[in-house]
């Protein structure tokens, strides 16, 4: 299971939604073995009062949070991170000294998804990847 919070301008977030979305998505199905069909992502539109962030940034600036279960290891983690990074690159025009990304990883058990603790879940796909 993973949960997405993108956080970045309006403007840049009503011009390049679908773009960064699909990047995003992209990089979890190439890294994480996540089915393609398992999209969960929040995009919360900011307006540049309630953005602020260091000169060194522009406004095509964002925070992408990923939370999902523990069981990654190291290397496809920094694996997701650097296809987040390319993706939105190549795909968005998004440098990554714009994008910041943030894994927060929780026990399946302190997750409730349809009805159930995700410990007591059958998933369609392998977390330890």
């Amino acid at each position: 299971m993973s949960q997405i919070k993108i956080y970045a301008h309006k403007a840049l977030i009503e011009q390049k939604r679908q773009l960064v979305s699909d990047a995003i998505h992209r990089a979890l199905v190439d890294a994480l073995a996540y089915p393609a069909q398992k999209r969960f992502q929040r995009f919360i539109a900011l307006d540049a009062q309630d953005f602020i962030y260091p000169d060194d940034r522009s406004d095509d600036y964002i925070i992408i949070e990923v939370s999902m279960f523990v069981g990654r290891s190291v290397a496809t983690k920094k694996r997701f991170i650097q296809l987040i990074f390319e993706y939105l690159s190549k795909e968005c025009q998004i440098s990554p000294q714009n994008v910041e990304i943030t894994i927060f990883e929780t026990p399946k058990e302190n997750w409730g998804i349809r009805g159930k603790p995700a410990d007591e879940l059958f998933l369609n796909y392998q977390v330890e990847v």
